[in-house]
């Protein structure tokens, strides 16, 4: 036992070997005395040595991974915080974040390493044109159109500014006003939890992931569970101490403004009224001074999802939809795939904004595989100047604008939603509470994501058992249509977006603005019956043998199925016919050689809800009878050949006749003629 342990301690030692005893790379003076701080996210492969489970603390053991793949690399790692059990930030000096993750992505034992790098609130666009808005008095109020993006498109609220744009909530509420059991997670700069219209039991505790403390300012170091926004007003000294940071006079309430979209208290004769009602939203503050670190976004996806962050403790209610109002002009790197395809794989809708930099390719996250990227329209329909575009959008919804404004004039289409009244720190309590309008307005596509993220809530409050997959599906199927008229005159078609490369107002097409307008109401309608849903039981579908398919649509309480109805779409080269009813919860269908058929099912519900959905079947060949066994007759009428088999008890047959014959005649030859009989 001795000896076992003294091995383990010189295996342990090797692996957190002290700083002073590291062998970093030679480096020019003017290199090692860099205050470059690299910071890389990095993943270690399931087989890699350094994930060997010791007798350490989860810090502990990231801390010796650090300074083991250190000292391979030949380069001085410290350790940040744990993302998953496999992923970690660390730390080096003297290069880049990008170089140091270069050198560390050529290990065979590394999944992957990226940059950590900063992402940005995507609320207002820092195009000059925006930000040398006109100017603001004293005046405040409006817009006179309301909360136009709520209502039934081309109802603002005044006959003369119509907003085909409209994502009609109104409507929707009247089959879900949301339920408390499904929750969205605001990842964002936290919340003012003292507001009337969020506070009560909508909005739930949430967490702090925002690991910098230079930029956190709320005075509280590292994670911890408090998600209040303490403001993100930018000092010349702090700037100084934040990469790629300016000074900002006045904080945002971001937070406060995205979460009081998807979840403000509605119906309670204060301020304004949500898309998602009565659902329950949670924020998690992943950005603060200058915004926020991609490390700590992505730690906040995991944990919002109910997925497990080292050294945090699980989230008790995960989230089903998560919207990130936030992004960075770049490629979806390693990291967020990661993290977004593990949220939805335990279920959880994510949703992003596209950015805002005048028609640039999407930005970050919302240009990664799992997630759906929301654009901005203007109230008439059309692309709004400010918002970024590409392929990767799934969809469009308002993200406000002003027309016809000059200086002192209201903004007459902001998207208006709570705030907080203090310039810099927060002003506490209900003298605080307040809410944007047309001379403090907001605008951009971090207002277009929550409308998408409060419609996912209500489709999932009326279908809690769709997947992500299924839910980006329907709101695309349902979306309406981009106009091509009613936006500025002169204005073309959007194209493909250039990096570096402004592109304005512009008319929307399918392939730079998603699949078409949000219209939340058709999207509740689209999810708020049964599903129909075909399970395949035969196990492997053979030609010429009955193939057994039934009715697996899942139902909510209250839900029925009045009638089913199977139809073979394509039969390919499988001859595949129904064989009997077609009209019950299973059916059975015969096919007669090898190939693909379509079949389709349309399910009725109680409610006269109509859902169709198909399954394609593969078919086999028939199966080939054993070299043994004696070959089948052939079907009379025909004229086919005989089998050899057949032949040979053909061939006896006569050779037995043949031989009677003989001794037939024998014996006739052999008997005394008989009187009066001749032959």
């Amino acid at each position: 036992m001795k000896r076992v342990l003294i091995c383990a301690a010189v295996v342990a030692a090797t692996w957190v070997a002290p700083l002073a005893m590291r062998t970093p790379l030679a480096q020019t003076p003017a290199a090692a005395a860099s205050s470059t701080v690299a910071r890389v996210i990095v993943k270690f492969r399931s087989s890699s040595p350094l994930l060997r489970k010791q007798a350490l603390s989860v810090t502990s053991q990231h801390t010796a991974q650090a300074a083991a793949l250190g000292q391979r690399i030949g380069i001085a790692l410290d350790t940040g915080r744990g993302i998953s059990d496999r992923s970690q930030v660390v730390f080096g000096r003297g290069l880049t974040s990008k170089q140091l993750a270069a050198r560390i992505a050529v290990e065979g034992d590394v999944e992957y390493a990226v940059a950590d790098e900063r992402k940005h609130i995507v609320a207002v666009p820092n195009d000059p044109l925006y930000a040398a808005g006109p100017a603001v008095t004293a005046t405040n109020g409006g817009p006179v159109v309301g909360q136009w993006y709520l209502k039934p498109p081309g109802a603002a609220g005044d006959a003369n500014n119509t907003a085909p744009a409209a994502i009609n909530a109104q409507q929707a509420w009247d089959i879900t006003t949301g339920s408390a059991s499904v929750v969205v997670a605001v990842l964002d700069t936290g919340v003012r939890f003292d507001h009337p219209d969020l506070k009560g039991g909508n909005v739930l505790p949430g967490y702090d992931m925002v690991t910098d403390d230079a930029s956190s300012g709320d005075n509280d170091p590292g994670r911890d569970t408090d998600a209040l926004d303490p403001g993100d007003f930018v000092t010349a000294a702090e700037a100084a101490n934040i990469p790629n940071c300016s000074p900002s006079p006045s904080s945002s309430w971001h937070g406060t403004q995205t979460l009081g979209l998807i979840g403000a208290a509605t119906n309670n004769g204060v301020g304004i009224a949500s898309v998602g009602r009565s659902v329950r939203v949670m924020p998690v503050r992943v950005l603060g001074k200058c915004g926020g670190y991609d490390s700590d976004i992505q730690a906040g996806i995991r944990w919002a999802a109910g997925l497990h962050v080292p050294n945090v403790p699980d989230n008790a209610t995960p989230a089903r939809v998560i919207n990130m109002s936030l992004g960075g002009e770049a490629a979806c790197d390693q990291g967020y795939i990661d993290a977004i395809g593990q949220a939805n794989a335990a279920g959880t809708v994510v949703v992003a904004s596209a950015g805002n930099s005048s028609g640039h390719p999407v930005s970050s996250p919302a240009n990664c595989p799992g997630a759906i990227g929301v654009a901005a329209l203007r109230h008439v329909g059309d692309k709004v100047g400010f918002s970024d575009i590409g392929p990767q959008i799934t969809i469009a919804a308002p993200g406000g604008n002003c027309i016809n404004t000059g200086t002192g004039q209201a903004c007459l289409y902001p998207i208006v939603t709570t705030t907080n009244k203090g310039t810099t720190t927060p002003i506490s309590g209900p003298p605080g509470a307040g809410y944007t309008d047309s001379f403090d307005a907001s605008l951009g596509t971090s207002f277009s994501s929550p409308l998408v993220a409060g419609t996912v809530a209500l489709m999932l409050s009326a279908n809690p058992s769709l997947t992500p997959a299924q839910v980006k599906a329907k709101l695309q199927s349902t979306a309406r249509p981009f106009p091509t008229t009613g936006g500025t005159a002169g204005i073309q078609a959007c194209v493909a977006p250039v990096a570096g490369v402004d592109q304005g107002e512009c008319y929307c097409t399918t392939s730079t603005c998603g699949a078409g307008m949000l219209d939340a109401h058709a999207a509740v309608v689209a999810v708020s019956g049964v599903q129909a849903s075909i399970s395949l039981t035969t196990t492997t579908p053979t030609a010429n043998q009955d193939v057994a398919l039934t009715s697996n649509s899942p139902l909510n309480p209250g839900q029925s199925i009045a009638s089913y109805a199977w139809t073979i779409l394509n039969a390919g080269t499988s001859g595949a016919a129904i064989i009997g009813a077609n009209d019950g919860a299973s059916v059975v269908v015969r096919p007669t050689a090898s190939g693909v058929f379509v079949i389709q099912l349309t399910t009725t519900d109680n409610t006269g809800f109509v859902s169709t959905t198909t399954l394609s079947v593969s078919v086999v060949g028939p199966v080939t009878p054993p070299a043994s066994a004696p070959e089948a007759a052939p079907s009379g009428g025909g004229g086919g050949a005989l089998g050899v088999g057949w032949l040979l008890l053909l061939l006896a047959a006569v050779l037995s006749l043949a031989g009677v014959a003989a001794r037939e005649r024998a014996a006739l030859s052999a008997a005394p003629a008989r009187p009066g009989r001749t032959d």
